[in-house]
């Protein structure tokens, strides 16, 4: 009985030498070769990659990503500010926090920046420090004219642009000023902290987020809370900005430090008592009521 064989059946195969006796016209690969250059290979088989097709985007972006460098853009285009509105909520918090709640020793540049400066919290700050500034003004002359049979209430919207006018001229051109400064003694002097204007900008658009719970209990016509309230949202933001621009500072001379500090700190405090004079009214002290039918009455008994 002929055996059948079995396809499954492990075999010993012949030598590659045997077989290349048996058929001498065979083409052999070696895939020991490392001389075979890809490319050669493609352009043999007739493909020729098209230099258009490649997108100049990507190219760009990925050497922006090896090389680990943004690349620079004018300040007077959008794409400039635009990076500055890119960041996360809880970020936006944690300094919101850290100005409101600033720690002996801490640095708001180095701890909550980290060399990235942001636009979009200080931008929102001014914008609700503008509107409690003019909505508690006119809730808070309400309150104080409130039962005099000659007062007619008119809301007064020319507050919302008066404030917007301090607010956002306080966070943007004392800071600028304070960067120029800065930057002028730099170069007098080897500093080696120094602080970009939009870091700058920064710290004093968040440090005016202690004012507006200030301006809040503004409403009520008590000046002794009114003045509690300055004096502390005071404190809290002056130490803010003095803790954070000492470092630029404590190198230079002497007199060039007070004026610095002395400079931040009045103009921090014009600004509340300023916003604090024009936009609410003093409660006018209550004077005692005089009984015209009594007095009239007392003038007719003593007269003869």
């Amino acid at each position: 009985m002929t055996s059948v064989k079995d396809p499954f059946q492990f075999q010993e195969f012949e030598e590659a030498g045997n077989l290349l006796e048996a058929n001498r016209d065979a083409t052999t690969i070696s895939i020991e070769r490392e001389d075979i250059n890809p490319e050669k290979q493609r352009k043999d088989a007739g493909f020729t990659p098209d230099g258009d097709d490649e997108d100049p985007l990507a190219n760009d972006d990925r050497t922006e990503f090896l090389s680990g460098q943004k690349k620079s853009v004018p300040f007077w285009t959008f794409e400039y500010y635009q990076r500055f509105f890119d960041i996360e909520t809880h970020h936006v918090k944690e300094r919101i926090f850290g100005s409101v709640l600033p720690w002996p020793g801490k640095n708001f540049i180095h701890v909550y920046l980290r060399r990235n400066p942001d636009l979009y919290g200080p931008f929102w700050i001014c914008i609700t420090l503008v509107f409690a500034i003019a909505i508690s003004g006119n809730i808070s002359n309400f309150l104080v004219h409130l039962g005099k049979p000659n007062y007619k209430y008119t809301p007064e919207f020319r507050k919302v642009t008066i404030a917007a006018t301090a607010i956002f001229s306080y966070a943007w051109l004392v800071p600028l000023a304070l960067w120029g400064f800065l930057l002028w003694r730099n170069n007098k002097i080897l500093n080696l902290v120094s602080y970009s204007f939009m870091e700058i900008v920064c710290v004093y658009g968040y440090s005016l987020s202690i004012y507006i719970p200030a301006v809040v209990l503004w409403i009520f016509p008590f000046e002794w809370l009114r003045w509690c309230s300055i004096v502390v949202a005071l404190c809290l933001s002056g130490s803010v900005l003095v803790m954070t621009f000492w470092p630029a500072v404590r190198d230079d001379h002497p007199k060039v430090i007070m004026a610095i500090i002395s400079a931040i700190v009045v103009l921090n405090l014009l600004l509340a008592v300023g916003c604090k004079a024009y936009f609410f009214s003093k409660p006018e002290p209550v004077l005692p009521v005089e009984n015209d039918a009594a007095t009239e009455a007392i003038k007719a008994t003593s007269s003869p």
